[in-house]
């Protein structure tokens, strides 16, 4: 059966991304091509399935000047949202491209803290509009004030509802969620090292330590993201490994989100974990073109689904 998809983002930014000749100390930099985009993991999430023509709502917190700026920003990119309103000002991030060099600059500021009554709304929201069948994707840091086993308070809520909820943070917010039962958790390889504690050097290790997340506690998907080594899936029944798309990048903002975007879209439209995979390999690489903030097009996705390649391996 398929279902419909809401997002959680905690802690929302306005992504603001420019263009500068050399990054140098002590001068005035001056940039170019200004541009602001919504931001934070849940947000960048429902954006994709946007445009994957795919109804999506995302619920975040919103407060202040940019808080309003933001909404805006979202009606004029057609996303589908309801923001819960907050006293604490939402934050600005930004990046900087050295057109010199082509490397990036990436600069994340932490967000004002939530108070209990705002952190519970967001929950409370979430717990209203998620119907049985339906995908939650909360995704992201998690704001000063939070506190540290708020997704796994979400889980709680959320538990005996039939609704499928899917995680990608880091740290003891992710160690919380994982011990509190979810359908998916999308860590990167430095998120899975925090998590175990464990440097994970070879990839027979973090294979194993991705799937011992799915064994050992109450997951029932691991995404794994792994940079230009490609990605591995993990259920109770499969294991599957993908390389990356060959693909020359030019940002690498988003591509986590849009991967994790594409694999919640198919798996909503009843695909297979494994088929679905394969979109959010493409879906990953597609987001290293598309400069600045922006993420990947359904177009590019499907350009490259056809060079995804992966290995299903013994369990």
């Amino acid at each position: 059966m398929t279902g419909g998809i809401l997002t959680l983002t905690m802690n929302p930014t306005i992504d603001v991304s420019a263009v500068t000749d050399s990054v140098v100390p002590t001068d005035k930099l001056r940039c170019r091509d200004a541009h602001r985009d919504s931001g934070g993991g849940g947000i960048n999430v429902a954006r994709v399935i946007g445009r994957f023509g795919r109804t999506c709502r995302a619920i975040y917190p919103a407060g202040g000047a940019q808080g309003q700026q933001l909404r805006g920003i979202l009606v004029e990119q057609g996303v589908d949202s309801l923001a819960i309103d907050v006293s604490a000002e939402t934050r600005e991030s930004f990046s900087i491209t050295e057109a010199r060099s082509g490397a990036q600059y990436r600069f994340v500021l932490p967000g004002d803290p939530l108070g209990q009554a705002d952190w519970q709304a967001c929950i409370d929201a979430v717990a209203t509009h998620a119907k049985p069948h339906h995908y939650v994707v909360a995704s992201g840091s998690l704001p000063p004030g939070v506190p540290d086993d708020f997704y796994a308070r979400l889980a709680g809520e959320l538990v005996g509802r039939k609704v499928r909820l899917v995680i990608d943070s880091s740290g003891r917010a992710l160690d919380a969620a994982i011990r509190n039962g979810i359908y998916l958790a999308k860590p990167n390889l430095q998120e899975l090292r925090d998590l175990t504690g464990s440097l994970l050097e070879r990839r027979s290790e973090w294979e194993e330590a991705a799937a011992d997340l799915v064994r050992v506690h109450q997951v029932e998907i691991v995404l794994l993201t792994l940079g230009e080594e490609g990605a591995f899936l993990a259920t109770r029944d499969l294991r599957v490994r993908a390389d990356a798309v060959p693909v020359e990048a030019v940002s690498a903002v988003g591509a986590g989100d849009s991967c994790l975007a594409a694999m919640v879209w198919r798996l909503a439209l009843g695909d297979a974990p494994e088929a679905a995979f394969k979109y959010a390999i493409a879906a990953g690489s597609a987001a290293l073109l598309t400069p600045g903030t922006d993420l990947c097009h359904k177009e590019e996705v499907e350009r490259l689904l056809g060079q995804v390649r992966t290995e299903v391996l013994e369990c």
